[in-house]
C-alpha cells in the first residue's frame, strides 16, 4: 500500500520554500498527496526521525547526508532543494573590526551554526586561499539568530552566517561582509535537499514519485518568480514581509544532478570530512537523478 498522507521535515528558513509553495498551489493535491510539514531543528537532527518513521521525508544538507552515508546510514536523496548563490553564505565582522581580510582571521574565533559541517567546510576553503588551515582559527558553535549579539558581546571575532541573518545583522549592528564563502571551490555549491530512508524509498515508489513531481514543479516556480517565495516566507519562518523582499536568495534547482552533488562529496574527501570517496549516484533515489 502506498501512502496518501506524509509528514515532511523542514527548517524555518528560505531553503525548503517549495514545500510550502507546492502545498499552497495544490501541486501535492493534484498528485493525490496530503503533505504535513513538520518543523525540524536541523538536517542531522532529522535523521533519527526518518529512521524511526516519525517523518517520511526530510530536509537535509548534503554535507550531513554524505557524512551519514560514509558512516553506513541507508539514506537516499529524493529531490534537490537549495544551491548557494553569491552572498548567501558570508563571513561577517563588526564594522569597526580590525579584521580586513580572511588572512586576518588567524588565531581568531569564528561562529558557525554546526561544527564539522557545511559551515566549517565553506570557511576552510576560503582560509586555504588565504594560506591558512582550519587549525589556524577557533570554530565555535552558535545558532544563527544568536550570533550577532554574541559577536557584539565579544564572544567571537567573526561569524559565518546566512539569510535572513546577513540582512538583519547589517541593519541592526552595521556588520560588514568579510568574505563570500561560496566562491572558488565552493561557487554554486549544492546546499540542501530532501532525503528518505532507502527502505522508505523502495517501499513507497509511487508516493515518492508524486512528491518528486510536485516539488519539482514548485522549485521551477520558486526559480522563476521570487514573489512566490516572498509571499510564503512570513508564513513559516520568522522573516517578515519587508525582510523577505530584500534578502539575498540562492538557487532552487528542479533536478537532482549527480555531477553537481559529486562536487560536495569530493570537497569533503579533500578536507577530510570523509575517510573515503562516495559515488553520489549511489545515494540518489532512482527516478530522481539527471546527469
Amino acid at each position: 500500500m502506498e501512502k496518501t498522507t506524509i509528514k515532511v521535515g523542514a527548517l524555518p528558513i528560505p531553503d525548503p520554500v517549495s514545500l510550502y509553495i507546492a502545498n499552497t498551489k495544490g501541486f501535492f493535491k493534484e498528485e493525490g498527496l496530503t503533505v504535513e510539514p513538520v518543523t525540524i531543528t536541523g538536517g542531522a537532527a532529522a535523521l533519527p526521525q526518518i529512521e524511526s518513521g516519525a517523518l517520511d521525508i526530510s530536509q537535509t544538507n548534503y554535507v550531513s547526508t554524505f557524512q551519514a552515508v560514509g558512516n553506513g546510514k541507508k539514506i537516499k536523496l529524493v529531490a534537490d532543494m537549495y544551491q548557494a548563490g553569491p552572498n548567501t553564505f558570508n563571513i561577517m565582522v563588526p564594522k569597526d573590526s580590525r579584521i580586513q581580510t580572511v588572512a586576518d582571521l588567524k588565531g581568531k574565533k569564528i561562529f558557525v551554526n554546526n561544527l564539522n559541517n557545511v559551515a566549517t567546510l565553506a570557511v576552510t576553503t576560503q582560509l586555504k586561499v588565504a594560506g591558512l588551515t582550519a587549525k589556524d582559527v577557533n570554530f565555535l558553535e552558535k545558532p544563527f539568530p544568536e550570533m550577532g549579539n554574541a559577536v557584539v558581546g565579544g564572544q567571537a571575532d567573526a561569524m559565518w552566517i546566512t539569510e535572513p541573518f546577513i540582512t538583519a545583522n547589517q541593519s541592526q549592528h552595521g556588520f560588514r561582509k568579510l568574505a563570500d564563502t561560496m566562491t572558488g571551490q565552493t561557487a554554486d555549491l549544492p546546499i540542501a535537499g530532501w532525503m528518505a530512508t532507502e527502505e522508505w524509498a523502495s517501499k513507497y515508489p509511487k508516493t515518492l514519485a508524486a512528491f518528486q513531481r510536485a516539488i519539482a514543479k514548485a522549485q521551477e516556480l520558486a526559480s522563476s518568480d521570487r514573489k512566490e517565495i516572498e509571499a510564503l516566507l512570513p508564513k513559516y519562518t520568522k522573516i517578515d514581509a519587508k525582510t523577505a523582499s530584500v534578502i539575498t536568495l540562492g538557487v532552487y534547482p528542479s533536478e537532482l544532478s549527480a555531477n553537481r552533488l559529486q562536487k560536495v562529496a569530493d570537497l569533503m574527501v579533500e578536507y577530510e570530512y570523509l575517510k573515503s570517496p562516495i559515488d553520489v549516484k549511489s545515494v540518489i533515489a532512482t527516478g530522481a537523478s539527471s546527469g
